[in-house]
């Protein structure tokens, strides 16, 4: 399949005081775009000037939440090039999480050469000041203009750009998590694996309490038993307890995260002892309490790694490292920015040059 471009009459504006960038508040010139409908497969498969969609009220993503994307970034070499991390991982969970939601595949290599293609294009818009990035959304929603509650016919894919700021724009600070209790956000045999908009649907009001009560994030427990860790609301989630990494086991209710997997190859290759497997939320609170419990912290595309500085779980709250950041985190942290930003030497061959 051919791809048509479509250029942009008018260019926006690039930003001039990218320390404002924010997140997804501003979009660059063009997109990505193709449809899908069962006769033809996926067709039309164009780059086109970034603009709204026109969809009939009607349209069963509006009604049945067939939504899956996907995020990723480009950065911003030193000598001036660009690159990306990952992308081909992106691609195909996006598929593991269409084959969920009853959605039709992707042909990997071609969405790889899009969105090669509209980078390429989108170039000038890769930031430059430290920490910054051009975020990367690959979207893929139902289409049908018809009622009732079946998988759809008609879909559109499309990839939208978003220069975005520094994550830790005042430093790399540590935060406080909050155990949720009585909201759950996924089970086994349900959609918890998918990057599918539902599940963050289902995260925002404990998300809302937790900011209220003044935690930056929430942390799920299982669905059945309200007992085993599974992941922090837009993150994984990881310890460190007596020298062991130990991150929750992917059993079907937690999203199998690209940074989550890059972390564990990254102490797999440090000779660092790694556990993938089922940790109960009082096994990490007792090991705080024999001091076995060194770090703690997050690991996703946005923010690469948050430390955790305090749980709370139901009024009890523990702090952990000292409120400081660990060598663990830091680490992963420094490690795997200097691959994404080409200042450390891609062993794992992760990276793919744009320019």
């Amino acid at each position: 399949m051919e791809i048509t471009v479509q250029l942009a009459q008018t260019r926006k504006p690039k930003p001039q005081d990218e320390s404002k960038l924010g997140f997804g508040k501003l979009f660059t010139d063009h997109m990505f775009v193709m449809e899908y409908d069962a006769d033809q497969g996926w067709h039309d498969a164009r780059i086109v000037p970034y603009d709204t969609f026109q969809l009939s009220p009607a349209s069963s993503v509006l009604h049945y939440g067939q939504s899956i994307f996907e995020g990723l970034k480009a950065y911003r070499r030193k000598d001036g090039g660009v690159q990306i991390f990952r992308q081909r991982d992106n691609f195909e969970r996006m598929n593991r999480s269409a084959a969920r939601m009853c959605m039709p595949q992707l042909d990997v290599d071609f969405c790889e050469k899009a969105l090669i293609q509209l980078l390429k294009l989108e170039e000038e818009w890769v930031p430059h000041s430290e920490g910054t990035s051009l975020y990367i959304r690959p979207t893929m929603v139902a289409n049908d203009a018809t009622l009732g509650v079946h998988a759809a016919h008609s879909y559109i894919f499309y990839i939208i750009l978003s220069p975005v700021g520094a994550y830790y724009a005042e430093g790399l600070k540590p935060v406080k998590i909050f155990v949720e209790n009585e909201y759950v956000r996924a089970v086994k045999g349900g959609t918890g694996f998918a990057k599918t908009a539902a599940n963050y649907a289902a995260s925002i009001l404990a998300g809302e309490i937790a900011a209220r009560r003044g935690y930056a994030q929430v942390l799920w427990l299982d669905g059945k038993e309200r007992r085993y860790v599974e992941e922090v609301g837009s993150m994984n989630i990881m310890f460190v307890i007596d020298g062991t990494l130990v991150s929750p086991a992917l059993q079907g209710s937690i999203l199998p995260g690209i940074t989550r997997d890059s972390v564990l190859k990254l102490a797999k290759d440090k000779g660092m002892k790694v556990e993938e497997r089922p940790i109960t939320i009082q096994e990490v609170f007792d090991s705080q309490a024999s001091g076995k419990l060194q770090e703690v912290f997050g690991t996703g595309t946005a923010a690469v790694i948050s430390p955790v500085s305090h749980l709370d779980w139901d009024g009890n709250i523990i702090e952990i490292g000292g409120g400081e950041m660990g060598p663990v985190a830091s680490y992963m942290y420094d490690t795997l920015t200097g691959i994404q930003f080409g200042a450390k030497d891609d062993p794992f061959h992760w990276i793919t040059r744009i320019s």
